[in-house]
C-alpha cells in the first residue's frame, strides 16, 4: 500500500494556526489534569510508605492497629520495653525509645488566644529521644522546644495544612491552641514523608493540654540482628514480648507496616482521583472529536482527490492520524514540561496533613501515552466519517 509522505501531515498542521493552537492547548490541558491525578496518587503513596523507619517498631494499644490517634498505652510502657526487650539500639547509653502522643487539634494563627484562622493539624508530643528514632527529621532552623515554656516546632508543610503563608509559622511567630499562645522556636523537614505536616511539642506539654495521662504509642529502633555475633533483635522477638505480657494490652507492628496500611486505607481516594481524571479525559476526547471533524470535513474534496490519484483510504486515514497525533503529542510534551517544572513537589492538603505531588517517570509516561491516545482515538472516527462518501461525491463537495 502506497502511503502519503510524512511531510504531508506536517504541512497540514499549519493550514489553520488557530485550530492547531486549540488542538495543542486542549490536549495539554487534558494531559496536565491526568498528570495532577497521577502525581496525587504517587505522592500520597510515596509519602505514606516512606514515613516509617526501616528498623523502627511501633507499639500501640491492642485494637488500635489502624489509628495511632485512638491508641492509649500506659506511660510506664516505654520503661518496661527498654528494660525487657533486648536488641534495642542505644547510643552513649541512651536507648532509641520514643514515647509519643498523636492527636489532631484545631490550631490557629493570630494575635489572640481564640482568634485567627483555625485548621486541624496533627500534633505530636515527643521527648528528645524522638530525634534518634526519627532519622529522617532534620532541624532546619531554630531549636527544639523546651518543656513547660509553651514552645513548639513546625514541619515544612504545616503552612500548607493551615492555609497560611510560610512566614506566618516561621520561627518567632505565635500559634494558638488550647486557648493559649505557643511560640514557634524551630522548623524541621522530613523529605518525602507526612511528618513534615506535623507540629511537634514536648510530650508533657501536649499531655497537659489534652488532659490525658496515657501515651499514644512507643516508637523504638531495633539493632539489626547479626547471626555471626548473635546480637541485635528481630521483629518476631518484639511480637513475642507483647504476647507474653497480656496485662499491658499491647500490639507491635513495624512503622512501615502501619503507614503501608494507611496507604491501603486511602485507596478509594486514589481511585476517585483516577476516575475523575478519566472522566476529564473522555470530555477532552469528545472535544477533540469535534475539532478533528471540523478540520477534516472542510477537506473532503482534497481527500477525494487523493483517492483519485491512487491513494487508498487506509493510507489517507493513517496520514490523518499522524496529523492529529503530532498536535496532541506536542500538547502532551508541553503539559509534561509544566508538570515537571511547576507541579512536581507541589504541596497538597489531605486528611493526614500534606504531601508533595510526585511527577515521576511513571506519571510522565502515563501523560505522554494519554496524549498519543487522544490523537489516535480523536482522529480515527472523523477520518472514517469524512472518507465515507464515494469519490465522485467527494470531488463535488464544496
Amino acid at each position: 500500500m502506497r502511503r502519503l509522505p510524512f511531510e504531508y501531515a506536517v504541512r497540514n498542521l499549519g493550514r489553520s494556526p488557530a485550530r492547531l493552537v486549540l488542538s495543542i492547548g486542549g490536549s495539554a490541558l487534558v494531559v496536565l489534569l491526568i498528570l495532577v491525578a497521577g502525581g496525587f496518587v504517587a505522592g500520597m503513596s510515596r509519602a505514606l510508605r516512606a514515613t516509617g523507619g526501616e528498623h523502627n517498631v511501633l507499639i500501640l494499644g491492642a485494637g488500635s492497629e489502624e489509628s495511632v490517634e485512638r491508641s492509649e498505652i500506659e506511660a510506664s510502657t516505654p520503661g518496661v520495653l527498654a528494660a525487657s526487650v533486648p536488641g534495642i539500639r542505644t547510643r552513649a547509653g541512651v536507648a532509641y525509645v520514643s514515647p509519643e502522643v498523636h492527636v489532631m487539634l484545631p490550631v490557629g494563627v493570630g494575635v489572640t488566644e481564640t482568634g485567627g484562622n483555625r485548621r486541624q493539624v496533627m500534633m505530636r508530643g515527643v521527648t528528645p529521644t524522638a530525634a534518634l528514632v526519627h532519622a529522617s527529621v532534620t532541624l532546619t532552623e531554630g531549636r527544639w522546644p523546651t518543656a513547660g515554656s509553651d514552645e513548639m516546632m513546625v514541619g515544612r508543610m504545616v503552612s500548607t495544612v493551615m492555609g497560611v503563608s510560610a512566614g506566618a509559622v516561621a520561627v518567632g511567630e505565635k500559634i494558638s491552641f488550647d486557648k493559649r499562645m505557643w511560640t514557634v522556636v524551630g522548623t524541621f523537614s522530613a523529605p518525602g514523608t507526612v511528618v513534615e505536616a506535623e507540629v511537634w511539642l514536648p510530650l508533657t506539654d501536649l499531655k497537659a493540654a489534652t488532659k490525658r495521662e496515657t501515651d499514644s504509642c512507643v516508637v523504638f529502633t531495633l539493632e539489626p540482628y547479626d547471626e555471626a555475633t548473635g546480637e541485635g533483635a528481630e521483629f518476631a522477638d518484639i511480637a513475642a514480648f507483647t504476647k507474653t505480657r497480656p496485662d499491658l494490652e499491647l500490639v507491635a507492628m513495624t512503622e512501615r507496616e502501619y503507614y503501608g496500611k494507611l496507604a491501603l486505607f486511602f485507596g478509594p481516594i486514589k481511585l476517585v482521583a483516577w476516575v475523575t481524571a478519566g472522566l476529564i479525559a473522555i470530555g477532552g476526547l469528545f472535544g477533540g472529536l469535534n475539532t478533528m471533524y471540523a478540520a477534516f470535513a472542510s477537506r473532503i474534496r482534497e481527500l477525494g482527490t487523493l483517492q483519485a490519484l491512487g491513494y487508498r483510504r487506509a493510507a489517507i486515514v493513517w496520514s490523518m492520524i499522524q496529523e492529529a497525533t503530532l498536535a496532541t503529542a506536542a500538547g502532551g510534551l508541553l503539559a509534561c514540561a509544566v508538570g515537571v517544572l511547576l507541579l512536581d513537589g507541589l504541596a497538597v492538603r489531605f486528611s493526614m496533613g500534606a504531601f508533595g505531588l510526585a511527577i515521576d517517570e511513571r506519571v510522565v509516561g502515563i501523560g505522554l501515552m494519554s496524549g498519543l491516545a487522544l490523537g489516535v482515538i480523536g482522529a480515527l472516527p472523523p477520518a472514517v466519517k469524512c472518507l465515507s462518501p464515494t469519490i465522485p461525491l467527494a470531488l463535488k463537495a464544496v
